[in-house]
C-alpha cells in the first residue's frame, strides 16, 4: 500500500481541514453546469458541522430502521428516499413492505433531524468549493449503511474494493459521509482510505464527522473492512444536474 497518512484522527477534533487537488478529467465528460461543476477539487473533514449529540439521534433511526431487516452479510443500507432496506440477501422496499407501521417505527422529528443536517452538509460543501448551495441537489443513493466484520454473501457486502464515485454513478459531483460512530471504541478497521499515487490519505471515523470530497477519479477510496464491532454512517450525495435531483424523504 504505500506511505499511510492519517489525514483526521478520531481524537481530533478538526474546525475544517480542506486539501484541494488537481481535479480529474471525469466531469469533461458529463454537461458542465456553471457554478457548480467543479473547477477546485479536494477532500475536507470536519467536526464542526454536526455535533455528537445530534449523530447519537441520527444513528438511532438508522438502528431502528436497519432492525427491520439487514443484510445476511457484512453490510446493511437504509435508503430512506427510495425505501431500499437490506434483508437477506436481497432488498425490500421499506414503505411497502411495512406500509402504515412505518408511523411506529419514525417520526416526524426523525425526518426533520435528518433534513436539516442534510442542508447543514450542503452548505459547508458550497462554502468550501465556493459554489452555490442552491445549485447542488441532493442525488442517489443517499443511505445509511451499517458495517461489521461478518463474510460477504453477495457483491452488495464487498465494501471495500477501491472505486471513484463518479465513475459509478455518473450523476455524482461531491459526495459526503456523515460518521455516526467511533473508530476503535464502537468497531475497528473500517477507516475510509483515499488512495493516491504516492500514498494513502485516512479518515478515522468519530460520531458527528463529516468527510467530503469531490466525486471525480481525483479522489479514488475505499473502506477497510471492519476487524470488529459495527460502523454506522450515511452517505450524502449530491449532483449538479438538475435532472437527477431527488427530494428529501418524507414520512408516510
Amino acid at each position: 500500500d504505500g506511505v499511510t497518512e492519517v489525514l483526521a484522527h478520531r481524537s481530533d477534533n478538526l474546525r475544517d481541514k480542506f486539501i484541494e487537488i488537481p481535479c480529474s478529467e471525469d466531469y469533461d465528460s458529463h454537461k458542465r453546469f456553471e457554478g457548480c461543476t467543479p473547477r477546485k477539487c479536494g477532500r475536507g473533514v470536519t467536526d464542526a458541522v454536526i455535533t455528537r449529540e445530534e449523530a447519537e439521534r441520527i444513528r438511532r433511526v438508522a438502528e431502528r430502521g436497519l432492525s427491520l431487516g439487514g443484510s445476511d452479510g457484512g453490510a446493511s443500507i437504509l435508503d430512506l428516499h427510495s425505501g431500499a432496506l437490506s434483508l437477506g440477501k436481497h432488498f425490500v422496499n421499506l414503505y411497502r413492505y411495512f406500509g402504515d407501521k412505518i408511523q411506529d417505527i419514525f417520526t416526524e422529528e426523525d425526518f426533520a433531524l435528518y433534513r436539516d443536517v442534510r442542508q447543514r452538509i450542503q452548505q459547508r460543501i458550497a462554502q468550501v468549493f465556493g459554489i452555490s448551495s442552491s445549485a447542488m441537489y441532493l442525488t442517489k443513493p443517499t443511505f445509511f449503511s451499517r458495517m461489521n466484520s461478518t463474510g460477504a454473501k453477495t457483491t452488495h457486502d464487498e465494501y471495500w474494493h477501491p472505486h471513484v464515485d463518479k465513475v459509478t454513478y455518473g450523476s455524482f459531483d461531491y459526495t459526503s459521509l456523515l460518521y455516526l460512530s467511533d473508530y476503535s471504541e464502537d468497531f475497528g478497521g473500517g477507516r475510509f482510505v483515499f488512495m493516491d499515487a504516492d500514498s494513502n490519505k485516512t479518515v478515522e471515523p468519530r460520531a458527528g464527522r463529516v468527510s467530503f470530497f469531490t466525486s471525480g477519479s481525483e479522489n479514488l477510496h475505499r473502506v477497510e473492512k471492519v476487524q470488529w464491532g459495527t460502523r454506522f454512517a450515511i452517505t450524502i450525495s449530491f449532483t449538479c444536474d438538475p435532472e437527477h435531483g431527488i427530494g428529501d424523504p418524507v414520512l408516510g
